[in-house]
């Protein structure tokens, strides 16, 4: 799986550029996972990574929780800073230059927390979470992988992984009500299994 994932950012490696991957998929699909064993890979090989988590690019809890709307779709609309994104990290590293301190979401109190990056042209950059080939990110990357993991296994695993929800009837409520309907309608809309360059 590492070789292949590989073997598809050296396809799009030349000169000094920077190559941005977009590693995608539905929750508990196991990105997090994969992405540090990428970065771990190519640190080995003497690559200098640099690993971006798009759950910390969303906005504070009034915007993205707002009953005027169902549940999925607070997630699927409300959810994240897409602008800020694309601004802040993929213009910049795009146009060869260097990030200011960017702006990561402190769960813990609601708010942000800057956080220096440093991405040398040559760097491979990647970025993982859900809903990567939204329109909202078109041009971003590079390539992308998308995880294809049947929603019975990733349930289970945030089952055991989300405590931080409640109870598992409550994260399995949570997921029904707001993450898998979101995901349902991102899978439908986009196709990301037939758009994506590498598919696992």
């Amino acid at each position: 799986m590492i070789n292949k994932i590989i073997e598809l950012i050296n396809e799009n490696s030349y000169t000094a550029k920077t190559v941005i991957l977009g590693l995608d998929g539905p929750g508990g699909a196991g990105k997090s996972t994969l992405a540090q064993s990428l970065s771990d890979s190519l640190s080995a090989e003497g690559r200098n990574t640099v690993v971006f988590h798009i759950d910390d690019f969303i906005h504070p809890r009034a915007v993205r929780y707002n009953d005027a709307y169902p549940q999925w779709e607070q997630y699927y609309y409300l959810q994240w800073r897409y602008d800020y994104f694309m601004r802040e990290v993929i213009g910049k590293i795009k146009a060869g230059k260097p990030l200011s301190p960017i702006e990561l979401y402190d769960k813990e109190n609601d708010t942000y927390k800057l956080t220096a990056f440093d991405v040398p042209e040559g760097s491979v950059v990647i970025a993982e979470g859900v809903f990567l080939m939204r329109e909202e990110l078109a041009g971003a990357f590079d390539s992308v992988v998308y995880m294809d993991v049947p929603k019975e296994t990733r349930l289970q695993r945030v089952l055991e992984r989300d405590g931080y929800i409640g109870s598992r009837d409550e994260i399995q409520k949570k997921y029904d009500e707001r993450y898998f309907p979101a995901e349902d309608y991102y899978i439908s809309t986009c196709k990301p299994t037939e758009r994506a360059d590498l598919v696992i």
